[in-house]
């Protein structure tokens, strides 16, 4: 009987993928300027929304300039050769038209939605081109963004969330680029020079990915892809990242007046393209990130009241982003709590999820896998994630696919080989606040 249940269970998740996503056509072409592009024609709304990634985040700034390519992206609308800062942020509103723009580990990203209404779309189109491919980094809106980040950064180093985050990365990556942070030191060493230069070398055709969703047609798409990176040098495709090394286990622990401890584990762990990497992101909804449903929850929380949450989960990148557990508690009882996390982990890596906890990791990744393309916004987000990043175009429909098709031993096996305890690292911030207080009888400050 339940193997005629896995079956059927099977058979469904086969169909609703089918059905849920045989409708999205990811067209991907070059440019004539050697960018490349990926486009998806919808007309439900009169609604144009584009990215434009760049390899250009925090991975591909020198060692000493960390901040760099944030501030790249941040400035790219404080003004151009054209207007001034002011002038860019009325026109945009004039056109009805919203721009972002930001950098993470791997890429920076340049966003806009306009209206698909040819006057007001051509107009958004060719302001964006000028924010990309003109922009003037003016010395006094440098200076002031600049000092923004460093005071920003003061802040943010009282927080223990900040800490743990920061210290988590040169433990897990070292000297590797995603394990380096940013420092009063190196944004005050940074000049509008080095923004200039940073954004002459990486912000080029060959180096940019251009993902279009929404209400116009293929030549459209075509002629918008052309104009968005035909002022930017050709460049030359992105060196290659190193491989991180694995580090020996090892804890860390940085000093912090606050009751709770934060604490994150890990190590590196997914590429985007890994061939693993269906099998452990299923089997991490089992371990983590299934809320609470998650074993790590009710060993940690539901059995013994640790913690309020805990969770885990991959983050891919270019080369092999972190895996992380995550928790805080107060600091009397963190050494227990993180000696109950390793034993859950080590069962989990040991026996791998049961049938029935794998049966319903697979039906709510592959149920709910629509609710992350039900907007404009939603889909333009993974079109991005699979231009950059290489992957097939129909992997939105392999996605789910995929997942449904596990089998126990599959993720027992991935996890064995990509989850290796002797190279998991702690990182502990924080708790004193609470030891003191048992210490002296006081209650704990919070």
């Amino acid at each position: 009987m339940r193997a005629m249940t896995r079956i059927l269970f099977s058979a469904c998740l086969a169909l609703s993928t089918s059905v849920a996503f045989a409708g999205v056509d990811i067209q991907q072409w070059v440019a004539s300027t050697g960018a490349r592009v990926a486009f998806v024609e919808t007309h439900a709304l009169p609604i144009v929304d584009i990215q434009v990634d760049f390899a250009a985040g925090s991975a591909y700034a020198p060692a000493d300039k960390s901040g760099l390519a944030g501030l790249a992206a941040s400035l790219l609308d404080a003004g151009t050769r054209q207007r001034d800062e002011n002038a860019l942020a009325d026109r945009f509103a004039d056109l009805g038209a919203r721009f972002g723009a930001g950098a993470e580990t791997d890429r920076a990203s340049v966003t806009l939605r306009t209206l698909s209404n040819a006057t007001e779309r051509v107009a958004a189109i060719d302001l964006l081109a000028e924010v990309i491919q003109q922009p003037a980094y003016p010395q006094a809106v440098f200076e002031r963004e600049r000092a923004r980040a460093i005071a920003g950064l003061k802040e943010a180093q009282t927080q223990p969330g900040y800490l743990v985050e920061r210290a988590f990365g040169v433990a897990v990556y070292g000297d590797h680029p995603y394990g380096r942070a940013t420092s009063e030191a190196s944004l005050n060493g940074l000049t509008r020079d080095d923004v200039v230069a940073f954004h002459r070398q990486h912000y080029t055709a060959a180096a940019a990915h251009v993902s279009i969703v929404g209400d116009l047609s293929r030549a459209e798409a075509e002629a918008i892809a052309v104009r968005l990176t035909e002022g930017l040098a050709k460049g030359e495709a992105p060196a290659a990242l190193p491989a991180p090394p694995l580090r020996e286990r090892a804890v860390v622990r940085v000093a912090h007046p606050a009751a709770q401890s934060h604490v994150l584990i890990g190590m590196p762990g997914l590429t985007r393209d890994d061939p693993d990497y269906y099998a452990l992101v299923a089997g991490n909804y089992v371990l983590g990130g299934g809320g609470f449903v998650s074993r790590l929850m009710k060993e940690v929380r539901e059995k013994r009241g640790y913690a309020y949450s805990v969770y885990s989960y991959f983050e891919p990148q270019r080369v092999a982003g972190p895996f992380r557990i995550g928790l805080q508690t107060r600091g009397q009882q963190a050494d227990d709590a993180i000696a109950v996390v390793r034993d859950t982990l080590q069962q989990f890596i040991a026996e791998g999820p049961t049938q029935e906890e794998l049966d319903a990791a697979k039906g709510n990744i592959v149920n709910g896998f629509g609710l992350r393309l039900d907007s404009n916004a939603k889909l333009l987000g993974y079109v991005g994630v699979i231009g950059f990043y290489g992957l097939p175009a129909d992997w939105l429909v392999q996605y789910p696919r995929a997942v449904s098709e596990l089998t126990v031993e599959q993720v027992r096996d991935a996890f064995q080989r990509r989850v290796l305890p002797e190279h998991l690292v702690t990182v502990i911030v924080g708790g004193e606040g609470d030891t003191t207080a048992a210490a002296s009888g006081a209650a704990p400050a919070r």
